[in-house]
């Protein structure tokens, strides 16, 4: 990619940016949230159209004007959110991204790939519906469909962002032997051990320009880390001993079953105490979602009960429990906040009522506070910007400011550093380390299990809607989190 620009009003997403990956190579791509990196990437497989600049696949000048063309340039894509229909056979999966007007044979489709599979030691049943597959076989599928198309650039978006453990150790030594057979990889990663274990060149992306172009083995993490965000990166803030408070939260017997009538809950029971963080372990789709959805208010009716503070919130609304002391921050921030609306706005979402005076609303008071909790949090916006405009890290602070400005006695959060990069990750962990040692219980459900391990007190593993196990964090590792997230111990 030869001086790729991308301007979107105001906001020059991408600067001149020069990107070379050569065969059997492995190419990290690293920035911040905001630096350039999707718009470069969907540049290169024809989602978006630059401004300026150029592509050369094997030394020829590309055109690349959407998908399609870039399939057949033989440029591949694997992002985080699979773009498979779940119903249909892996096969028919691949046969559905086929171009108009071939003849097409399912037979000789399967055939191929079974051969592409058992070159890359994939165990996988190509008839099978993609519905019964983990999120690790899925994530296959996906790169099966790019190598069916005889894919030479395969771009890996986050790969490991859902995936256990062992389904990171697994992917990458796919990826080693993609790279021995000579295809080029881009792997986009903000966790930097798995770039220094994957790579070897890496590219860093800062405000849109590229501003370094190294090899893997010649910087540290804390150089390229410095690289991505132009600054020294905070280290984990200092705990405190671990607190012997009282039961906050407590969680008995809750029960959920799903349409069918399959446990997605299953008489579980969880205690938080106050200066105690709870991190949730367990592969998604193991009944994290709906637990936490419980706690927040929102979800379906279930059995049992979920206390704070002796008050009982089964089974009520998100006002009710957000009065009874919870702070709730959502897997998806974008739902949580008004995108349309302003920064000022949405850090007092739950509160305007405060602002309500006989002559209608104190806008000069929600502007002095919104200019209080934006230089307390280091939220990079104006009081008066929508919040549609923010990068991830800085929608994540304005939430953050939202509800820990109120100090609340419990904390449950889902995925909190998702997507995020590693200055905006470091300053949300810590940010829960804090409130723990200031004496909130603060649940945590994330599939980072590195996170799990960085911020938790003790882990509870949830597997098929049960608690299968409660360890302390400081006696476990990511492996054997692992082996019990999938049902068996180490």
């Amino acid at each position: 990619m030869r001086g790729i620009s991308k301007r979107y009003g105001a906001v020059l997403a991408n600067d001149s940016v020069d990107l070379r990956v050569d065969h059997g190579e492995v190419l990290g791509l690293l920035g911040e949230n905001g630096a350039g990196k999707s718009t470069l990437m969907k540049v290169l497989y024809g989602l978006v159209r630059p401004d300026s600049g150029e592509i050369l696949v094997n030394g020829r000048l590309s055109t690349i004007d959407g998908p399609a063309s870039a399939i057949a340039a033989g440029i591949g894509i694997v992002t985080q959110h699979f773009s498979l229909a779940a119903p249909l056979s892996v096969v028919d999966n691949i046969l559905l991204t086929e171009r108009s007007g071939q003849l097409l044979n399912r037979k000789a489709a399967a055939a191929n790939l079974l051969e592409l599979a058992e070159g890359l030691g994939f165990d996988i049943d190509v008839m099978a519906p993609v519905s019964d597959l983990s999120v690790g076989e899925r994530q296959r599928v996906e790169i099966l469909k790019a190598l069916y198309h005889q894919c030479q650039v395969l771009v890996l978006d986050e790969p490991t962002a859902v995936l256990r453990p062992q389904e990171i150790d697994s992917l990458f030594e796919i990826v080693e032997r993609l790279k021995g057979d000579n295809t080029a990889i881009v792997l986009i990663s903000h966790k930097l051990a798995e770039v220094r274990a994957a790579c070897d060149r890496v590219v860093v992306l800062r405000a849109g320009r590229s501003i370094a172009d190294v090899p893997v083995a010649s910087a540290t993490d804390a150089e390229l880390a410095e690289l991505m965000v132009g600054s020294v990166v905070p280290q984990p803030a200092e705990r405190g001993s671990q607190s012997d408070g009282d039961v906050v939260l407590n969680i008995t017997e809750l029960t959920l079953n799903g349409p069918s009538g399959e446990p997605l809950l299953d008489s579980v029971n969880i205690d938080v105490r106050a200066g105690e963080i709870l991190g949730i372990a367990g592969v998604a789709g193991n009944g994290q979602s709906e637990l936490m959805a419980a706690l927040h208010g929102v979800g379906p009716t279930v059995k049992g009960s979920i206390t704070v503070n002796g008050i009982d919130v089964t089974n009520t609304n998100p006002e009710k429990v957000r009065a009874a002391g919870v702070g709730r921050l959502p897997e998806d921030r974008h739902g949580a906040m008004v995108q349309d609306l302003s920064v000022e706005l949405n850090l007092e979402l739950e509160r305007l009522d405060l602002y309500s005076t006989k002559s209608g609303f104190d806008r000069a008071a929600l502007r002095r506070r919104a200019e209080e909790l934006i230089d307390k949090f280091e939220i990079k916006a104006a009081p008066e910007d929508p919040v549609s405009s923010l990068s991830g890290g800085n929608m994540q602070k304005v939430l953050l400011a939202r509800v820990l400005s109120e100090s609340p006695d419990v904390i449950a959060v889902s995925q909190p550093t998702r997507g995020l990069d590693i200055g905006a990750t470091r300053y949300v962990r810590t940010a829960l380390v804090e409130q723990r040692d200031r004496g909130a219980a603060i649940l945590v459900d994330t599939q980072d299990l590195t996170e799990i391990l960085e911020v938790s007190d003790r882990v509870a593993v949830m597997s098929r809607g049960r608690v299968v196990g409660v360890v302390e964090a400081s006696e476990t590792d990511a492996v054997a989190l692992g082996l019990m997230m999938a049902g068996r111990h180490a």
